[in-house]
Order: C-alpha cells, then sequence, then structure tokens
C-alpha cells in the first residue's frame, strides 16, 4: 500500500509532490484534504495505509490530535520557501514569471508599506489561490535540493523510511 501525505491545501500538495518527483521520491500519494477540520474524514478513508501529515503552525493541533505524526511548517509553506530560497531569490522568480510589478503595488499599499519583505512577499503569494498553487510549483523548482526546508524533507524521509526502511533512507 502506498504511503500518505495529506496536507491542508492544493498549494502544498503541489509542494510535496514537486519536491518528491524532483528528488525522484516514489510510492507516495499526496492529499489535499481542503482544511484542516477535514482531517479525521481522510484518516479513515486511508486507514490501513502509513500517513503522515504536513501542515502550518496554526493547525498543528488538529493534525496532531488526528495523526501520529505531523510535519509543521514554520508558519506556512510560504514562509518556508522564502526562507529556503531568499527575499531576493523570490523576487527574482516574480520577476521571470511577470508578476514583480504587481507585487510592488502590494509594497505601495499604505499597510504593507513599513513592513519586511519576507512578509509582503508571503502576503503577495498567498494571495489567490492560483497565484499559491502556481508558486508553490515554481518555487520548489527553484531550491537548491540541500536546502529543501525540513518540514517538506522531513515528510519525504518518513515515506522513505516507511517504504525502505531506515537503513537505505539517503535523501
Amino acid at each position: 500500500m502506498k504511503a500518505v501525505v495529506l496536507v491542508e491545501g492544493a498549494s502544498d500538495r503541489v509542494a510535496v509532490e514537486t519536491i518528491a518527483r524532483r528528488l525522484g521520491v516514489e510510492g507516495i500519494v499526496v492529499v489535499a484534504i481542503g482544511g484542516a477540520h477535514a482531517i479525521g474524514r481522510y484518516v479513515d478513508r486511508f486507514a490501513g495505509a502509513p500517513i503522515v501529515g504536513l501542515c502550518d503552525a496554526g493547525e498543528a493541533p488538529i493534525f496532531r490530535h488526528a495523526l501520529e505524526l505531523v510535519f509543521v511548517c514554520d508558519v506556512d509553506l510560504e514562509d518556508e520557501l522564502i526562507r529556503a530560497l531568499g527575499t531576493e531569490r523570490v523576487e527574482e522568480i516574480l520577476a521571470e514569471n511577470g508578476d514583480l510589478a504587481s507585487f510592488r503595488t502590494l509594497q505601495k499599499q499604505a499597510v504593507w508599506r513599513d513592513r519586511p519583505v519576507h512578509d509582503q512577499l508571503r502576503r503577495f503569494l498567498g494571495s489567490g489561490a492560483r497565484r499559491k498553487v502556481r508558486y508553490a510549483a515554481l518555487l520548489v523548482e527553484a531550491l537548491d535540493p540541500q536546502f529543501v526546508p525540513a518540514p517538506l524533507a522531513d515528510v519525504l524521509r518518513t515515506h522513505v523510511r516507511i517504504m525502505l526502511g531506515p537503513s537505505q533512507m539517503d535523501l
């Protein structure tokens, strides 16, 4: 039976699937559950399979109540990816994809003007489901495999260990 990774939303699913593909990790099913409160339904659905969760810090108590093994993004996935890449690289990726001007517009807004660039990027990337999903893939593709954020790497390491045994694990 394939190992299952339960994640909150579509952007999380895309990020896990993208990094798994890049690192050659096979045999996992990544399921976006549509929000932390739906987790019980999915745990029941995949009963008998090895299951782990990946969630944002704010949803960790809900995930931990339902699962034995949960990996938590410090704030959220966007935060992890921005820290891993650095704000300058994320801005380069925005420029490469035609979104730097829109980001600069957000930066000029009074509520965001004096905030750190990291926070501005997090807001920009997290606004709108299509943007979140699109940049989840683009940011993960840009990652150096040695600098994959710990929660993403740990989800894959766990599944490789479950499927192959700890002596064969090498991420």
